[in-house]
């Protein structure tokens, strides 16, 4: 019972703002268009949504970058006109009211890798620091066993009981003449 109270509510409160914030095509329509304020949806839009970003493979938004003024609505006025008539500083301020930034803009580099390298160069170094500290302060000596004459005495056990004479270490050792085979 609650909860058909509460679909019932949201219902009545989607179909008080559907008529004044209806768009066509859109599933998220009631909630894209309290973002955009009044700025002029021209197109269909990245996922149907009017929603404004500044992308390569999408370089046409739906919604234009900046709300219409007196400046913006009279160059386009103008703009319907002769385009030789436009000064280069009319045609930049009509691109820059309907986009933020130009492809070449978009495409540039931020520089922000720097800041990924510098930070994983900071972990590398402390991991190395805790690694050397650990073994100076952490962890015992190497046994004796682990020091030359040790291993050359295992060695010569290994060899002496034949261990894995097929595959093994032993299947290189020649037994008649006592020495390591070619």
């Amino acid at each position: 019972m609650a909860l058909r109270l509460i679909n019932n509510a949201v219902l009545r409160q989607l179909v008080a703002q559907l008529p004044k914030n209806a768009q066509v095509g859109s599933v998220a329509g009631v909630h894209t268009l309290d973002k955009i304020g009044k700025r002029e949806i021209v197109g269909f839009g990245w996922n149907g949504t009017a929603c404004y970003a500044d992308r390569v493979d999408y370089p046409l938004p739906a919604v234009r970058f900046r709300e219409a003024n007196n400046e913006i609505n009279a160059l386009r006025t103008k703009e319907q006109g002769d385009w030789k008539k436009l000064s280069p500083q009319e045609i930049k301020a009509l691109y820059r009211a309907s986009f933020c930034q130009t492809i070449a803009e978009v495409q540039a580099g931020t520089g922000e890798w720097k800041m990924h390298l510098g930070v994983g160069l900071l972990f590398t170094a402390a991991a190395i620091w805790v690694a050397v500290l650990m073994n100076l302060f952490v962890y015992d000596e190497l046994p004796v066993t682990f020091d030359e004459e040790h291993q050359k005495a295992q060695l010569k056990r290994i060899i002496d009981l034949e261990i894995n004479p097929v595959t093994g270490l032993t299947s290189k050792w020649d037994y008649e003449n006592n020495k390591w085979k070619n």
